[in-house]
This record gives C-alpha cells, structure tokens and sequence, in this order.
C-alpha cells in the first residue's frame, strides 16, 4: 500500500481563522469563568475530574516497517510516560453526566526538533473517546461551543437528562449498526475508562508521512471489562473508583496504534469530524504504553497532575505537529486556558521536563 506524504501545503487554513480561534479562547474562558464562581477554584476548560493520574513507560515496537518508523518512532526504545485519565466536561460533575473521555500521554526523554515555543524534551498526545470530532473545524466548534458554553450555568441534573438521552440515542443508533460522534460526546456509556480506546481525532504529521494516532487496551484484564457498567446511582465517583482498584491489583497496557494518510478524498486534512475509513488504512501498532500497579491517585501526585502539569498537543517534536483547524486551534485554545486557570489559582504551571518532577507514590 502506498501513503501520502506529508508537506507543508496540506493545510488549508480558512481566511478567519484567527477570528475563529479568538472567538474560542474568549468563549471557553467565559465557560470556566462561571465554572471556577461555582466551585470556587479554576479547573480545566476540558476533562476537568480526573480519574487515575499514573506513570509507567512507552516502549517503541522493534522492527517497525519504514513508514511506521517515524519520529518518536524511528528507533526501538523505552520512553518513561505519565498519564492522566479524565471524564470529559470542563467542571467537576456527578458520574451520571457521563459524557466523553481523555487520556493524555506525556512522553519523556525525547531530544528530538520540537515546535516554536516548547523547549521540554517531551512529547504530548491528547486523546479521547472517539475516533472523530464531532464540529470538524474550529469554525464548527465555535459555533458548538456557544451552546455548551450557555449549559455550563444550568443545574447538573439537567446535564444528566442531556446525556441520558444521547445516551439512549447511542444506544440505538448502535442497534441499527450505526453511530453519531456527537451522541458519544455527550452520552458516553457507562463503560470502564481502561477498556476505552482514545484517539487523537484530528490528524498530525508522522515524519515524513501523515497519520492519526490511537490508543487500544491490550491486557486480558482491561478487555474482560468489555462488560463492565457504572451505576451512577450508587457511586458518583464510580469511574475514578473502578479505575483505581484496577491499578492497585492490575498492570494496564495500551497499545499505540498509527492510521497513515493514503486517500486526500476520503481521508480529510481539515475536517476531523470525518472519520478514515479502516478499508482505506488500518489503524497499527507502533507501541506499547505499559502502566504497572499502583496508586492510581495519591494525593500528592494528583494534585500535581492536576493543578501544576500541562498537557498539550502543543508540547510536541516538528516531527509530531499537529494538523488540520481543530488541531490549529488546540494550539493557542490549550495555552490560552492553562495560562487562565494557573493563574486564578496561583500556580505555577509546568512543562514538566522530566518523570523525577513528579511526586512519588507512597
């Protein structure tokens, strides 16, 4: 099979763009402006509850054929990592609003050519359920936004209502052997968050190809947890709950999988709620996250992860750089939100640049 290659003019980048993106920096921080007069506390502008927050090491397959060994993938080795699953809306919200979900990977110890601005040797992935994003550009997400924005201030059992009903929409939609992006956004099952898949939705360069990227649990644990479904009822706090005492008797492991670029037609660049077809590319691995048992949440840690550590698709290797509108506009909108909320909160943020910052588990 043969791939397109990555080059500079692939983008195409809307007249206003700049106008868009702005008009999403200024949205979103009205939305975390009425979020933090809530609870107090600025929290982030997306998957703002965490769920676990580990580390463990990415270890690059061996043997990768030429177009998989790109970038952070061109040679075998193992990566120290650190790891932060999280529920997806933007305030601290009851497990009934059971919405998307993230997993954000920061991978260190790579010395490679980064983007303007990031100096770390690190490399970020941030990824979510769902193997598309349901407004495609930041023009849609703009236009989307506003609506989610005008929810942030309505009362969390009306947010519940909402889901439950994209929820049971999922749920038929699947029965008929079909999906909407936009009913998973808001109405994820209550499914266990280590046996979700996560994807970066939006497509980044891959050295010298084009790709989007994946993450699929791949212990025998995690996938016999197909089944598995929270009660919202009986624990509000469920989702952090199961993940934690999976971790404290289980070593999780994902594998990171790569869908190059081969069709500019049923492949889009710009438009990211158009999902590629796995006719056209199949998703494949180019390695293996491993995560071993532990404390999934001591204080101490997620109170760095949460409140000191950034995640962005911005901290990556030129070789990494994200692409398309949605992935233009997470550069500045990330950057943006972090800067607001670390300094309503008076804290220092930080690029961690290496696994020993972060504090030990007892």
């Amino acid at each position: 099979m043969s791939y397109l290659r990555y080059a500079p003019d692939i983008e195409r980048p809307a007249p206003d763009e700049q106008e868009t993106i702005d008009g999403i920096i200024k949205g979103m921080t009205q939305q975390s402006e009425t979020v933090e007069a809530r609870e107090r506390h600025a929290v982030r502008a997306s998957h703002a509850k965490s769920s676990a927050c580990v580390t463990g090491e990415l270890v690059v397959a061996a043997d990768l054929s030429p177009e998989l060994a790109q970038g952070l993938f061109a040679k075998p080795g193992t990566h120290a990592v650190a790891v932060r699953f999280a529920q997806g809306p933007g305030e601290t919200l009851g497990d009934r609003v059971s919405t998307h979900r993230g997993l954000s990977i920061k991978v260190f110890d790579e010395h490679g050519e980064k983007l303007p601005g990031h100096t770390a040797d690190t490399q970020d992935f941030v990824l979510a359920t769902g193997t598309t994003f349901p407004s495609g550009t930041a023009a849609g997400f703009l236009r989307d936004g506003t609506l989610i924005g005008k929810s942030t201030g309505l009362p969390e059992g009306m947010k519940s209502a909402v889901s439950s009903t994209m929820r049971n929409l999922n749920r038929a939609l699947h029965a008929f052997g079909t999906e909407s992006a936009l009913a998973d956004f808001f109405g994820h099952p209550y499914s266990h968050p280590l046996a979700d898949s996560y994807f970066s939705q939006a497509p980044v360069r891959y050295g010298d190809y084009v790709a989007k990227l994946g993450a699929v649990p791949a212990s025998s644990a995690q996938l016999a947890l197909s089944e598995w479904r929270l009660d919202p009822h009986q624990d509000e706090d469920g989702f952090r709950h199961a993940t934690v005492a999976f971790f404290r008797e289980n070593e999780v492991v994902f594998e990171l999988k790569a869908q190059l670029w081969a069709d500019a037609e049923r492949q889009p660049i710009e438009d990211a709620s158009v999902d590629w077809p796995v006719a056209v590319s199949p998703y494949r691995t180019v390695a293996t996250v491993r995560l071993p048992r532990q404390d999934a949440y001591a204080p101490e840690r997620v109170r760095y992860f949460d409140e000191v550590m950034t995640f962005r698709p911005a901290h990556s290797l030129a070789a990494h750089r994200p692409l398309g509108s949605v992935m233009r506009a997470r550069l500045q909108v990330y950057r943006a939100l972090s800067a607001f909320r670390h300094r309503e909160n008076g804290v220092a943020e930080e690029d961690t640049a290496d696994i020993n910052q972060i504090p030990k588990t007892a």
